[in-house]
């Protein structure tokens, strides 16, 4: 069986503040925004941040399931929002296979999306990101991971000589 994610990308809590600060600029001069939508959990940090740089006072969230651990099971929403999204900031840490996302889109299609992170597959379904990691590249998020030593990197992947 070949594991869908070949690769992992840590990211530290110094790093997501400053791809979410460069999102914030990325999105100062696209609107005067109403508000900002997190999609919950991932996109309350950014939106933090974000809702910080913008001077942006109303947040609110909707709350999607979709993840467990590395697998992508049935997408749940647990929480939704009244409106089409008009005006508004729909934001997450990261759009991956577009599942979630589109589950988002749906709920707000007039929303300006935006995520820190982007995957090929999920990439037509947002307006605005920071960078764009490969399809087979699990981010590990600051909230997932703790500190700890870790093999370098031409060990993992070495050929076993």
């Amino acid at each position: 069986m070949v594991e869908k994610y070949q690769k992992t990308y840590p990211i530290s809590w110094e790093q997501l503040h400053r791809d979410s600060k460069a999102l914030a600029w990325r999105l100062l001069d696209q609107g005067e925004w109403q508000g900002i939508v997190a999609i919950t959990r991932g996109g309350l940090v950014p939106a933090a941040v974000i809702s910080r740089e913008l001077d942006i006072h109303m947040v609110d969230t909707i709350c999607i399931s979709s993840y467990q651990w590395k697998e992508q099971g049935k997408v749940d929403v647990l929480k939704s929002f009244q409106g089409d999204g008009e005006g508004w900031l729909l934001v997450d840490d990261l759009v991956d296979t577009g599942k979630t996302a589109g589950v988002a889109r749906s709920m707000l299609p007039k929303a300006h999306f935006a995520t820190v992170y982007a995957k090929p597959a999920g990439r037509p379904l947002v307006d605005t990101f920071i960078t764009e990691v490969s399809q087979d590249t699990w981010i590990l998020f600051p909230w997932d991971s703790e500190s700890r030593f870790v093999e370098p990197i031409s060990n993992i992947y070495s050929d076993g000589e």
